[in-house]
């Protein structure tokens, strides 16, 4: 029996199994909803009949089979306009149409040829795409096994044995680059308590997180952003008490593409730093635009606010006032993020020797320990968390935005607001190494204690939110 006479089968004959497995179904779906914005454009690849791709709410879902009467099915079960279902085959066929999000919910096993079928999605890709992939993780396979003649779940055609590494393995030749790999559902049934512990908590943490029922990969193409011609770059300079680092910071943040813009945000000096500000941009004859303001409320992420709002560049990067980490490095950050090797450029502080009072000795381990937490949190390894400059693309910032309305008002730095955000849309995250510098001018607006405070609530507040989400994860749990 062919694959495409299997599933026409299973399209008329898999109602008990499926009633079965419903809180199974029902988690993928809370799984790719927390990844997937709604209204996003969608393409699922062995859409079956047509659930998954219906919770998603897409603004264009494309879901396409292999079974005519699988599609049929869907088309009859799933009569929405933003919807629609067709007949097809990852193996020859090509969508020549770009969608945010594509999707191969345990599909990989039954793919004759992999590599061609992987190749094939890059058609349908755009340089902010993300490709997810489920797939069955093979500790299970008893257990599948016995699931059969329980009436737990259908007959199956012989399907491959792939771990998450042959997949990374195989979407790496063919243009993609993972960015997470995990395993989830550690419990695939609705158990009051025990699949919330077992789902949200244990499945998350070392040794246990080998052992989720579904390998669960998000990857991207590997493309440049698609810019059109030279880039511009607005540089954000938060300063508060640096009156004596303002002309420094002009005279040193270097060109960045066609054309560099620095905007200057005073925020609530006790010294002359606005003076100073005003006095040095109206003498500046360089070649940057120059944007000044003053903050409306207080913190420093109020501040950054405040100045990418007004800003206009394609690449937005935060260059802290006190010049420690050097602006001479944002070429560095630049080239990463216009080349699309980096989607969320993260300096880092850590790696070279750092002048003698650069870095206090329990500030430098309070810095480890929160990129060691963060890495944790957030499924991306980095090695500096708190490093000021920071650099992304305006239209990477603006989804940010929205995907952590969710989080509420929980970060005064901005830091954190950042790096949680840029997880959470998929973005590749990269350390960019700086040197880290004594100050030349005026003294830290950063106490250990208090400060260091807040930082672990923020770490403790993203372990709720994000890696323990107990929301958008299963409506059944």
């Amino acid at each position: 029996m062919s694959f495409q006479e299997h599933f026409d089968w299973v399209a008329e004959n898999d109602t008990g199994p499926r009633n079965a497995q419903r809180s199974f179904h029902s988690q993928i779906q809370g799984i790719l909803r927390y990844h997937i914005p709604e209204k996003s454009k969608v393409l699922e690849w062995g859409c079956g009949p047509g659930e998954l791709l219906e919770s998603l709410n897409p603004s264009r879902g494309l879901g396409v089979d292999l079974s005519p009467k699988m599609v049929e099915r869907a088309k009859d079960e799933r009569d929405h306009a933003n919807l629609e279902f067709r007949e097809g085959d990852l193996h020859s066929d090509e969508i020549d149409e770009e969608f945010d999000a594509i999707i191969l919910d345990y599909l990989p096993g039954y793919l004759q040829d992999i590599h061609a079928s992987i190749s094939n999605l890059r058609k349908s890709c755009h340089p902010r795409s993300r490709l997810y992939i489920l797939s069955l993780n093979h500790v299970y396979s008893p257990l599948l096994a016995l699931a059969k003649p329980l009436g737990l779940a259908m007959k199956q055609p012989e399907s491959n044995w792939l771990s998450k590494t042959d997949l990374c393995n195989i979407l790496e030749l063919n243009g993609f680059e993972v960015l997470t790999k995990t395993t989830e559902q550690m419990l695939p049934f609705r158990i009051p308590l025990l699949s919330a512990f077992f789902n949200r908590f244990l499945v998350r943490l070392p040794f246990f997180r080998h052992f989720g029922m579904s390998n669960f990969i998000v990857a991207r193409p590997v493309a440049k952003p698609r810019l059109e011609g030279d880039i511009s770059c607005s540089v954000v300079v938060p300063a508060r008490n640096e009156s004596g680092n303002v002309k420094a910071a002009l005279d040193r943040i270097p060109t960045l593409g066609k054309q560099t813009e620095v905007i200057f945000v005073e925020g609530n000096s006790t010294d002359d730093t606005w003076e100073a500000i005003q006095r040095e941009t109206a003498a500046y004859e360089g070649p940057h635009k120059i944007k000044t303001l003053q903050q409306p409320g207080k913190g420093k992420w109020d501040a950054v606010f405040a100045g990418f709002t007004v800003a206009r560049g394609d690449v937005l990067v935060i260059q802290d006032a006190d010049l420690t980490a050097p602006p001479e490095d944002l070429p560095k950050f630049y080239e990463a993020i216009a080349e699309g090797r980096a989607e969320f450029a993260n300096g880092c502080r850590l790696v070279y020797p750092m002048e003698s009072e650069a870095m206090r000795f329990l500030n430098l381990l309070g810095n480890k320990f929160f990129a060691v937490a963060l890495s944790f949190v957030l499924g991306q390894d980095f090695k500096d968390s708190l490093c000021g400059t920071k650099m992304m693309l305006r239209s990477d910032y603006q989804r940010l935005l929205k995907r952590i309305e969710v989080l509420g008002d929980f970060d005064p730095f901005g830091d954190f607001n950042l790096l949680f955000g840029s997880a959470m849309l998929d973005l590749k995250i990269r350390d960019i190494l700086v040197r880290y510098k004594d100050r030349a001018y005026g003294d830290t607006n950063i106490s250990r204690f208090s400060h260091g405070w807040i930082l672990l609530k923020m770490t403790f507040f993203g372990l709720r939110k994000i890696k323990f989400s107990p929301t958008d994860r299963s409506p059944d749990e």
